[in-house]
């Protein structure tokens, strides 16, 4: 009993054959990955307006300390110091002649947030005589 041999394919279509395959490996590891790449793009994001709102609580913060050395409203300087966005994310304490200003940052990982807000003090040192 004998059976039919195949004549071997041209070099030709089995290249073609495995660049087929390839191709369609790799839009498989391309769909797979893409959530990765997303979760990654928030997360660098959410890190960058975390820092973004450090810098805006210290200048708050400076502002706020300023004013209370000039003998005006700590609270409404440190507040105007604020970006018009950041200043309704903002939390302003003033106590005694110190003002400490907390920002959350702006983020669409909204549970992050409080997580990652961040706070600044400044002193405007001891009460005058």
């Amino acid at each position: 009993m004998r059976t039919a041999r195949r004549p071997p394919a041209s070099r030709r279509e089995s290249r073609a054959a495995m660049a087929a395959g390839e191709c369609g490996q790799a839009s498989i590891e391309l769909i797979a990955l893409l959530p990765l790449t997303l979760v990654v793009g928030l997360a660098i994001l959410t890190l960058l307006a975390a820092r973004a709102a450090s810098g805006q609580a210290a200048a708050a913060a400076q502002a706020g300390a300023m004013a209370l050395i000039q003998d005006r409203d700590a609270r409404a300087a440190a507040r105007a110091a604020l970006p018009p966005a950041a200043r309704r994310r903002a939390t302003i304490a003033v106590r005694g002649r110190a003002i400490t200003v907390i920002v959350r940052p702006e983020t669409e990982l909204g549970f992050l947030a409080n997580a990652l807000s961040v706070s600044a003090s400044a002193s405007a040192g001891p009460e005058p005589r």
